[in-house]
């Protein structure tokens, strides 16, 4: 048993997960088959007596998925647990804890600090997943991972669907000096920290393959080109909100 739990929870020593297979594509696939139904049944759901109860599984399962992977790294002193390595300075992180509280207790700040996070950050982590490459379906932390990342989808497109919760101009501010504040944060935290240190992937490529490995290693220009692409990524999440608003004044007009 414990041979098991020691596999379970641990991490493997050569690649255990390859970018889009079939272990990559079948956990985005099923959320976006349960993001369809909740769509199309969002009516009933919302006037479901007991809906309260959805709302706080998805808060508890964010919060768990979330702790369960520092759970994971005291459990395991294999692991090499290094306190430095593993501050909470991540995008995907605080999403999970937004999301969390956003279902719980309707908080527009923090839909818009989740919505714009999540679509604009934490999108990476699932084109590239380069931190379970050494943990493949048959470890603890793949699933950690994708549970964690893909239920901040569900929390926030449940609230659009079934609250009509949505970002305006001043969510896309928010979020934007939001995210500003945290890389600075990171900025700081790998300059104190020193060689190892790569909060928000600031500091230089990873050791696994990922779609960041395009950015110059040059910190100038690295950063140039994430508050380029990040800006961009941010128009682009609130560009259908823009046309949507700007249709109905249209419309308006006309009647």
């Amino acid at each position: 048993m414990l041979e098991f739990l020691s596999y379970f929870f641990g991490k493997g020593e050569s690649v255990e997960f390859v970018n889009f297979t079939v272990a990559h594509f079948m956990p985005i696939l099923i959320v976006v088959g349960m993001l369809f139904l909740i769509y199309r049944f969002r009516e009933k759901i919302r006037d479901m007596k007991n809906e309260t109860v959805i709302r706080y599984i998805l808060a508890f399962t964010l919060i768990i998925s979330e702790m369960s992977y520092y759970w994971r790294l005291v459990a395991m002193p294999s692991l090499g647990p290094n306190p430095v390595d593993h501050l909470p300075i991540s995008v995907c992180g605080w999403v999970a804890i937004f999301a969390s509280y956003m279902v719980i207790g309707k908080s527009q700040t923090l839909f818009d600090l989740s919505y714009f996070w999540a679509l604009t950050g934490s999108v990476f982590a699932l084109i590239t997943p380069t931190v379970i490459t050494f943990t493949g379906p048959t470890r603890f932390r793949y699933y950690q991972f994708w549970a964690e990342h893909l239920v901040i989808y569900i929390a926030i497109f449940y609230m659009v669907f079934v609250h009509n919760m949505r970002p305006n101009k001043k969510s896309f501010f928010k979020a934007y000096i939001g995210i500003a504040l945290l890389a600075v944060i990171a900025y700081f935290a790998n300059r104190l920290i020193g060689p190892g240190a790569n909060y928000l992937f600031m500091a230089r490529p990873e050791d696994t393959p990922s779609i960041l490995d395009i950015l110059p290693p040059n910190f100038a220009l690295r950063l140039l080109v994430m508050v380029s692409v990040i800006t961009l990524l941010f128009v682009l999440v609130y560009l259908p909100w823009y046309m949507k608003d700007k249709n109905a004044k249209k419309r308006i007009s006309q009647g």
